[in-house]
């Protein structure tokens, strides 16, 4: 028990981090981060740029911060989405089982059978390389994961003693759905939506780094990653650090997650 513990305060510190990180970035970064200096550019990590600067002899410590920016605002609102819509299917799909079940979760599978990613560069293909179609892209890709797993939750849920005992009394199905069964699914709802968030901060860094992501000069640390490719023998810290910011992010994100996993769900706790 211990060793999850542990992984859980190492993964609460890394995202803190991030967030505290990201919101700094709202309010102050170290130089402007998009200024161009020619007399700085290829700089190498010292004094006054302590991350070094890029080709443009922009500082990279202020582009890794806005692009912290950019990669919590687009997970959240992509989660965000996905958690919302997926829910609802997964009540309406779970609770009404019978045919509607049976249109909904084909059309569901059929999206799960799409590699997330794929799925969104093709919906990029039609709304255009833009932060609201990354979301809105991101969002689609991985709300039949979530519906999915809501269904699933609803299904054991809706043949249990106390929904039964509200339908006695009277009370209405919707009533029933969001009293009763929807706060019993927020423990795989929380877990499955903090996993969410890593998926989409890796799968917006991959967009950007493809060309697909938020249109430059704005910074992420895709198109940063991507954009320190050409230079990685004489300038090794253009892809460096941004690469050292998605990895730990992710890591305090998974390392999260599990330790979430492993106090709400129940069965985890038999095993300890």
């Amino acid at each position: 028990m211990k060793r999850f513990t542990l992984n859980g305060m190492i993964g609460g510190v890394l995202v803190s981090i991030l967030l505290i990180v990201a919101a700094i970035g709202l309010f102050w970064t170290p130089f402007d981060p998009m200024k161009l200096s020619f007399t700085a550019r290829l700089a190498a990590p010292g004094a006054p740029h302590l991350l070094g600067t890029d080709e443009f002899g922009r500082d990279v410590l202020s582009r890794l911060m806005i692009g912290a920016r950019a990669s919590v605002w687009i997970g959240c609102l992509t989660v965000g989405f996905a958690v919302v819509v997926g829910t609802l299917i997964g009540l309406i799909s779970g609770y009404a089982r019978g045919w509607i079940d049976g249109i909904i979760m084909a059309i569901n599978n059929a999206l799960l059978a799409f590699p997330g990613i794929l799925l969104a560069l093709g919906l990029l293909a039609v709304f255009g390389a833009n932060a609201y179609g990354i979301i809105f892209a991101l969002g689609i890709a991985y709300t039949p994961s979530m519906a999915r797993v809501v269904r699933g939750a609803v299904l054991s849920l809706r043949e249990r003693e106390f929904v039964e005992a509200s339908k006695i009394m009277g009370n209405g199905e919707i009533y029933t759905m969001l009293r009763h069964i929807l706060p019993n699914c927020l423990a795989p709802i929380t877990v499955l939506a903090t996993s969410m968030f890593g998926w989409a901060i890796l799968s917006e860094s991959a967009l950007s780094f493809l060309g697909l992501g938020v249109p430059p000069p704005a910074p992420t640390w895709g198109n940063m990653l991507a954009a320190g490719r050409p230079f990685i023998e004489q300038a090794v810290w253009l892809g460096l650090f941004p690469g050292l910011c998605i990895a730990l992010t992710l890591l305090g994100i998974n390392l999260l997650g599990d330790a979430l996993r492993d106090k709400l769900d129940p069965r985890m706790r038999g095993l300890k």
